[in-house]
This record gives structure tokens, C-alpha cells and sequence, in this order.
């Protein structure tokens, strides 16, 4: 949701002309996808970091808007905390080069920022969550300054009528409350888009939903929050919690949730946007002055400026995306379901991994959703979250199986075959699914190492839970910079 909202109350009027407007728009995105010409000729793809600052006591650091003023480079943004930063790397083809351009630009844009952070006394960690958090963090005071996550947090925490509770057992249990969504904050991930035609959308957000789980078990990296070792990817909880707005009434009426992974399989990218308006009441009720009907009728490109805002505030895993550059509108699936880091070349790899093995998947001639029930995939979804690298999942004549396994042995295959599809180089092919092979082989990513550096530190030196974490993010900051892929770090005696 990057949209600047003004100050102010939301009357009663606003939501019924916004609840119009949102119908409107719906109305005409269905005409434009009956016989409207969308940009999809090559399938672009993009990638967003969000980044925290840390000091150079590995405590958060409330430094954001002090380095982006700094950096003026406007593919860094705000983003909910003032310990954050997003980058937006240049959309870009990863057919021949595509991924080493994106290495390059990424290590080069962090670097800059880096630069500026260390004038700011601060320096920049890629992470899940950061482990130092701690409730006096995450406050309503350590906002970001621009109005709209103010507006945001009052809409949401007005909505559920109550303070929101975090209930989260895993290896260990956290029961707290809070009075704002700053908790949102420490979810830090990595978001990867994919450009694809109307006829295929469906397809790839299938193929996306369906090997969900799978990224995460592969590439979990948010084990700790509040001192607490909890799920392998704690992220994926703690997000779902913090942004609910339904009291426990509603959540026993069935009311969705607005952090969703969705209830079944499409057929169009039209009955995600429909479900949206049917079982979402606007946030942020801010109209546009476009009528879309009349700009489609003069033969123009409507911006669907009220529909794209509510969908920003629909905050499902892989999240359907309609947009407009250079007069011409496109889709695009972003996937959202997978931590930031450990390091730049782990998240290609990620990347590498997602794109190759949605696209072998969505072309297939025997869709996997046509053999994988969506319960499954939920719930293979939750699993990877709670147990990580170690996890078992269902898959189609498989049964129940180890994800390494699967990866390894049916997984991999696919995403090599995925990327050739997309006519990636080689050499760029071979070296980022290798790093994703080698994680399985060793069943090693960053929840792994994280957890076993504070086990190392607490058994084996006797430090404090706090002390140990501290030390840990320390070690993670400095291997991280060397870029070195997570599997094959180094944990302290």
C-alpha cells in the first residue's frame, strides 16, 4: 500500500461513494479483460527488498527518513518502521544475463545505502525479522513518518474495535498484546513479480499458491521475535496476526482474514479482484477523480485507481497486481511469501527457484492444482512456516514427503526446465539452483544457521538468551556482506 493518503476522518459518504467506485472499476477491468490488449509480449519480472538498520549495537535503528535524505535515489522507499527501507530493483528480463544484471544492480544499490547508513551511524541488515526487536520497538511512535501508515494503523485497529493479540507457539510460545500494527514492521521480506498475459494469469498465481509452502520451508529465515525462538519463518504468523481486524466474534463467524492465503483455485485473475471487494470493507475509502468507464469508452487506459488501493490492502501471500507503464496496462503476480536474505545471492536464488519452477508448473500439461487439493497447499504452507527446511509436506503421488526430498529429487528438475523456458543463461541457471540443491543437501538456510549461532552462544559460552542474539546479528551482518550463500556459513564454537 504505497499510496499518500490525507490527514483526517473518513465520513460515512466516503465509504459509500469509495464502495461505488470500487464496483465501477470492477466492472470495467472485467470489460478490459474480455478485449483490451495488455502488455505481455515478454514476461518482465521485479524485485523488492525491505531492509532494516540496525546500530552498531545491533539494536533497531530509527534512522530511514535521516539515509533516505540522504541517498535521494527514489528506488529506496519508506516502509512501515522507521529501522526499515525498500529498495525496488529495475523490472528487467531475466532471459541471457537478466540475474547477474540483477546481482550487480542490487549489490550496488545496497552499497550505496550502506554508505549512507554508516554516516547515520547505522548499517543494513537483510532479514526475516530482526532478533533484537523487542516491544518498546515496536510502537506507534516508531512509524514512519508519512501519513498514510498513521491512517493505515487507526483504520485497521478501529476496525477490530480492540487491541491485537500475537499468540504464537513454536519451539517456544509468545502471548502478547499491542495497540497499533507497528509489530507488521518487523516482517521484512523479499517480493518477487511476474508479468504474465490475462489467458495465463490464472496458471501462474495456481502454480504459485501450490508451491508456496515449498519457498518457504526452502528459504526460511525468521526463527526469533521478542527473545523467543518460534516458528522457522515467524514472519508468516506474526504478519497474519498483526493486520487482522476481525475481534474473536468474526474469526468464529468465518470472516476471512485480511493477510490471506485464499480458499481455492481460480480460473481468472477477475475472481481474485471480486472476491476482494465481496468480502473486504474498504481501509482507506479515497476516491480518484477518473471516471474508468468514460476513459475506456474515449478509447484511453484507466488507471482503476480505487480498485488497485483496495487491493493493497488485501494482503494475500501471492497478490494479484494490475498496472499501467508507459500507457500500457499489464498484470503481474507478486509473490510475497519468502523472508529477505540472508544474503543478495541467496534471494536469487529464491528468485531463480520461484520463477523457474512457477513457470515449468503453469505450462504444464496436467496442472499440479488439478491433483493437489488447496487445503493441502495451505496447509503445506503453515507447516513450512512453523518447522522450515525440516518440514513434511503432501504432494501429488507422492504422499506425504520430506521438502528436501521433494525439492531435491522433483522440484529441481522442474525449475532448471522453467528457467530454460525463459532462455536464462546457463552458468546463471547452474549457480543459483545449486545454492538451493546445496540448502536441501545440508539442510542449511538462514533459520538453521540462526538458530544453532544462539544455541552456540548460550550451551557452549553461557551467554544470555538477549546477549546471544545480539552477537549473532553482529556475525549475520558481517556474512552477509561477503555474500557468501547462507548453507555455507560458518557457525561459532
Amino acid at each position: 500500500m504505497g499510496k499518500d493518503v490525507p490527514p483526517g476522518v473518513f465520513s460515512r459518504e466516503d465509504r459509500v461513494r469509495y464502495r461505488q467506485k470500487v464496483r465501477r472499476c470492477l466492472d470495467v477491468f472485467a470489460l478490459m479483460l474480455d478485449d483490451f490488449g495488455f502488455d505481455a509480449d515478454r514476461p518482465t519480472t521485479g524485485l523488492e527488498v525491505e531492509l532494516n538498520l540496525v546500530d552498531g549495537q545491533a539494536e533497531p535503528a530509527m534512522r530511514n527518513a535521516e539515509i533516505l535524505a540522504n541517498l535521494a535515489d527514489p528506488t529506496f522507499q519508506t516502509e512501515l518502521g522507521q529501522f526499515n527501507l525498500e529498495l525496488n530493483a529495475r523490472p528487467r528480463l531475466i532471459e541471457g544475463a537478466g540475474f547477474t544484471d540483477y546481482e550487480e544492480d542490487l549489490r550496488a544499490s545496497l552499497g550505496r545505502a550502506e554508505d549512507r547508513a554508516v554516516k547515520a551511524h547505522a548499517t543494513i541488515i537483510l532479514i526475516g525479522i530482526l532478533p533484537t526487536l523487542t516491544p518498546r520497538h515496536l510502537v506507534l511512535d516508531n512509524l514512519s513518518t508519512n501519513e498514510r501508515y498513521r491512517v493505515l494503523n487507526d483504520q485497521i485497529v478501529t476496525a477490530r474495535g480492540e487491541d491485537i493479540g500475537l499468540d504464537i507457539a513454536g519451539v517456544e510460545r509468545l502471548q502478547t498484546y499491542t495497540d497499533s500494527i507497528a509489530p507488521e514492521a518487523a516482517c521484512t521480506s523479499v517480493q518477487f513479480h511476474l508479468q504474465v498475459a490475462p489467458d495465463s494469469f490464472a496458471n501462474y498465481w495456481n502454480a504459485s499458491q501450490a508451491i508456496a509452502g515449498i519457498q518457504v520451508a526452502v528459504g526460511a529465515n525468521s526463527p526469533f521475535l521478542y527473545g523467543k525462538q518460534l516458528w522457522a519463518e515467524t514472519r508468516v504468523a506474526l504478519f497474519e496476526q498483526a493486520t487482522d481486524t476481525r475481534p474473536d466474534e468474526l474469526k468464529a463467524q468465518g470472516v476471512r482474514p485480511r493477510v490471506w492465503f485464499g480458499e481455492r483455485w481460480i480460473t481468472s485473475i477477475f475472481d481474485l479482484f471480486e472476491e476482494n471487494v465481496r468480502y473486504f470493507p474498504p481501509l482507506l475509502p479515497i476516491c480518484e477523480d477518473e471516471d474508468p468507464v468514460e476513459v475506456l469508452h474515449n478509447g484511453g487506459v484507466p488507471m482503476l485507481g480505487e480498485l488497485r488501493l483496495h487491493n493493497g490492502t488485501v494482503y494475500r501471500w501471492n497478490r494479484p497486481v494490475y498496472d499501467v507503464m508507459n500507457g500500457r496496462p499489464h498484470l503481474r503476480v507478486e509473490n510475497r511469501v519468502l523472508p529477505a536474505g540472508p544474503t543478495v545471492v541467496d534471494m536469487l536464488a529464491n528468485a531463480a527457484f520461484y520463477f523457474g519452477l512457477a513457470r515449468e508448473l503453469a505450462e504444464a500439461d496436467r496442472p499440479i492444482w488439478s491433483q493437489l487439493p488447496f487445503s493441502a497447499a495451505e496447509e503445506n504452507f503453515h507447516s513450512a512456516a512453523r518447522r522450515g527446511i525440516a518440514a513434511t509436506v503432501y504432494w501429488p503421488r507422492m504422499g506425504e514427503v520430506r521438502v528436501t526430498d521433494l525439492v531435491l529429487d522433483v522440484l529441481l528438475p522442474k525449475a532448471y526446465a522453467g528457467l530454460d523456458r525463459f532462455g536464462v543463461r546457463p552458468a546463471d541457471r547452474d549457480r543459483l539452483l545449486g545454492i538451493i540443491e546445496e540448502r536441501c543437501r545440508t539442510g542449511r538456510n538462514g533459520a538453521v544457521w540462526q538458530t544453532e549461532a544462539v544455541s552456540a552462544a548460550q550451551r557452549g559460552r553461557g551467554m544470555s538468551r538477549t546477549a546471544a542474539l545480539h552477537e549473532m546479528l553482529q556475525r549475520y551482518g558481517e556474512l552477509q556482506r561477503s555474500n557468501a550463500p547462507v548453507h555455507t556459513w560458518p557457525v561459532p564454537d
